[in-house]
């Protein structure tokens, strides 16, 4: 059994460490958390809320916000264990040399209360030495059925990639909604096209998937678009991505 204690009880860290839980492979040992944690079940005997109760694991895993990392690592009271940070836009190097480096991160988005399948997850690690290496990828093995190899440089690019894939596809959904909002049209009539059009890039590349009045260049449609359009904001980003798609769609 490896042995696992958490730092950290945020979303990441809570379906982290649920995933650990159901591992027969893994004992997640203790949760470090500053605060007091009202729904903690099934993890509240866990808990611990001094850095000086940690007890001896194979692998401490920090999952805490991005700007806190370096500050909270360099604050374990032991030195010489493996010690790794679960960010995507985070070097290695942001850990304290005293003890020895990695990184867990899990390539998904995480919201509070929405069941994550771990064994779909893609887990990306890094470490300084092979035998820690080994150890990372038997650990993502035990949760998840595709694991990575990507060093720091690597993660840098793919966070940047999975902010355009993730969260700025899913403001496009918002705007979406706010027009549908305005226009009292339900939003669940989109759902069935956005499935579809996720479902595409299985069997497509996202450039031969793309469809639309842009890749058409059909400037009556865009500017009867943009005419419906009352907000500022909206057309400017509607303009933008139509000159995005022309311009890719000229390179190839």
């Amino acid at each position: 059994m490896v042995k696992i204690s958490m730092i950290g009880f945020g979303n990441v860290a809570q379906h982290l460490a649920l995933a650990f839980e159901n591992s027969d492979s893994i004992e997640l040992v203790q949760i470090f958390s500053r605060k007091p944690q009202i729904n903690s079940q099934p993890f509240s005997h866990k808990i611990v809320h001094d850095f000086s109760d940690l007890q001896s694991a194979d692998l401490y895993v920090i999952s805490i916000s991005d700007s806190a990392v370096a500050d909270v690592a360099s604050k374990f009271p032991f030195e010489d264990k493996l010690v790794v940070h679960t960010a995507g836009s985070l070097s290695i190097d942001v850990l304290d040399s005293r003890n020895r480096k990695g990184v867990f991160y899990p390539l998904q988005t995480f919201s509070k209360d929405k069941e994550i399948d771990f064994s779909k997850v893609p887990i990306c690690v890094e470490a300084q030495n092979a035998k820690d290496l080994q150890l990372l990828k038997r650990v993502a093995e035990a949760i998840s059925a595709n694991v990575y190899e990507i060093d720091s440089q690597q993660r840098k690019s793919l966070h940047v990639s999975a902010v355009f894939v993730s969260n700025f596809a899913n403001h496009m959904y918002a705007i979406g909604s706010d027009i549908c909002e305005q226009h009292d049209i339900p939003f669940d009539i989109l759902k069935p096209l956005i499935q579809e059009t996720a479902s595409k890039i299985e069997t497509l590349s996202p450039q031969k998937a793309q469809t639309g009045p842009a890749i058409r260049r059909d400037q009556n449609t865009i500017d009867a678009h943009l005419e419906l359009l009352s907000d500022a904001n909206q057309k400017d980003i509607y303009k933008l991505l139509t000159q995005s798609i022309q311009h890719e769609r000229k390179e190839l």
